[in-house]
């Protein structure tokens, strides 16, 4: 899933188009393999609504690519920062307290910004990939 939003005119100076990015959308492989297997799954309700919400997630990163909580650079899992070099890391809370984990970049020229989605995982993939402990 690649997705592009293409840049809209300031709404308060019309002849204005300099704050104005491009976005776009890039999923990893293993967050495209989840993505795929939740949408094959048709016969499940959860996964209808969790593959829903990601759409709906991924248009309000398109308009505001700072929607959601950031995480703090030390507890960045290693995994992200070889694999991606990734240095920033957001998430976001999906229905069913599964989680979509995404990362910003720059790309060409600094005139488009790269939304590159790590992972989706549940909840309890997401405590183990972080070090949460249950209580």
């Amino acid at each position: 899933m690649d997705t592009e939003r293409q840049p809209e005119p300031s709404q308060g100076n019309p002849g204005r188009q300099g704050n104005v990015k491009q976005v776009r959308v890039v999923l990893s492989p293993d967050a495209n393999a989840v993505y795929l297997r939740l949408e094959s799954e048709t016969e499940s309700k959860a996964s209808s609504s969790l593959v829903r919400a990601i759409d709906e997630k991924i248009e309000i990163i398109k308009t505001n690519f700072h929607y959601g909580q950031p995480i703090s650079k030390c507890l960045i899992p290693a995994e992200y920062r070889v694999r991606y070099g990734s240095t920033n890391v957001f998430h976001v809370k999906l229905p069913l307290f599964w989680r979509m984990l995404y990362s910003l970049e720059d790309g060409e020229g600094g005139i488009v910004v790269i939304v590159f989605i790590l992972d989706i995982l549940d909840h309890p993939t997401y405590d183990k990939k972080f070090g949460y402990k249950r209580r």
